[in-house]
């Protein structure tokens, strides 16, 4: 890792990336924590306090980005969607990440049945509209139409990450959809390593295969693991911003999805900014973490290094 960061001091663009994916998290951290605050103390967040007396307001020194159509802070609303946009990246990306590398070291490494199964499952998946799989998860888990039992569990887990149920079902939907390329890529990678004298000699010495897995394998492939992290990431944030949009996603917590739904319906009356504001901070999020992809990939990959 320190010479990842020696590496990526070293390119200009890429350590911007990173700053500008880390100024997101601190906006995210700290949107929590504040929300957090005002719960408990009974308090209605900034970026949710109304003023009938100040709706549609243009932007000014008061209001920065102008406000919407309840007289909500456009700016506040927009820097608190970053919460909502890294929450969903963060946790529907490590979902995808434990699927798709516990389904590919385990296919790549036995081989036989267990391979076979594992590619008609990641075909099965690839085969599925995956915006369409989001929307009808969506509609299932935050329209009720799951049993009580389910209910209650997805409450609990709900009340437990602080997300609604639209919220939840973009983490789990993502996660569920999101897996498949890189179990592909580390299926492939581990067919290649298990055949390399290091792990037979391993084998020899009667190392355990989880063991071998572990030890030799993982940290093999963990490059993979980081560049795709990122680019799932930035997917996983236009996805929640299109399904907030489409209106079966995100509610009630700030989004940048339904702040252009909103600002969509009224940019014919000249309310451009609540739609420029979201468009413009999901498209630095996710133009920075492609970039900062592009240049992990070019770092740890050992053919493009070479």
């Amino acid at each position: 890792m320190r010479g990842l960061l020696k590496a990526l001091c070293r390119r200009p663009l890429a350590l911007g990336s990173l700053l500008v994916v880390l100024l997101y998290l601190g906006a995210a951290l700290g949107t929590e924590w504040y929300a957090w605050r005002c719960e408990r103390a009974g308090v209605i967040p900034i970026y949710a306090r109304t003023d009938d007396a100040a709706r549609f307001a243009p932007p000014s020194p008061r209001h920065w980005l102008g406000t919407d159509y309840q007289g909500r802070d456009v700016a506040w609303r927009a820097v608190a969607g970053s919460a909502t946009a890294v929450k969903v990246g963060v946790i529907a990306s490590l979902i995808a990440v434990v699927i798709g590398v516990s389904l590919g070291l385990a296919a790549g490494y036995r081989g036989g049945w267990l391979d076979d199964l594992v590619v008609w499952l990641y075909s099965t998946f690839a085969s599925m509209p995956t915006l369409l799989f989001i929307l009808a998860f969506s509609l299932l888990v935050s329209r009720g139409f799951l049993n009580p039992d389910l209910t209650r569990a997805v409450a609990a887990l709900g009340k437990f990450l602080r997300a609604e149920p639209g919220m939840l079902a973009i983490y789990l939907a993502i996660g569920l959809t999101g897996w498949v390329t890189l179990c592909r890529v580390v299926r492939a990678e581990t067919m290649k390593l298990k055949a390399l004298p290091y792990v037979a000699a391993a084998r020899v010495a009667g190392v355990p295969h989880w063991q071998i897995v572990i030890r030799h394998l993982l940290p093999n492939v963990f490059h993979l693991v980081i560049v795709y992290f990122t680019l799932c990431f930035a997917s996983a944030v236009m996805s929640e911003v299109i399904v907030s949009y489409l209106g079966v996603g995100v509610q009630s917590a700030p989004s940048w999805g339904v702040m252009i739904s909103d600002g969509q319906e009224r940019l014919w009356r000249g309310v451009w900014w609540e739609l420029t504001a979201a468009t413009v901070f999901m498209f630095f999020l996710v133009l920075a973490l492609n970039l900062l992809g592009d240049a992990l990939r070019d770092e740890l990959d050992p053919r493009s290094r070479k």
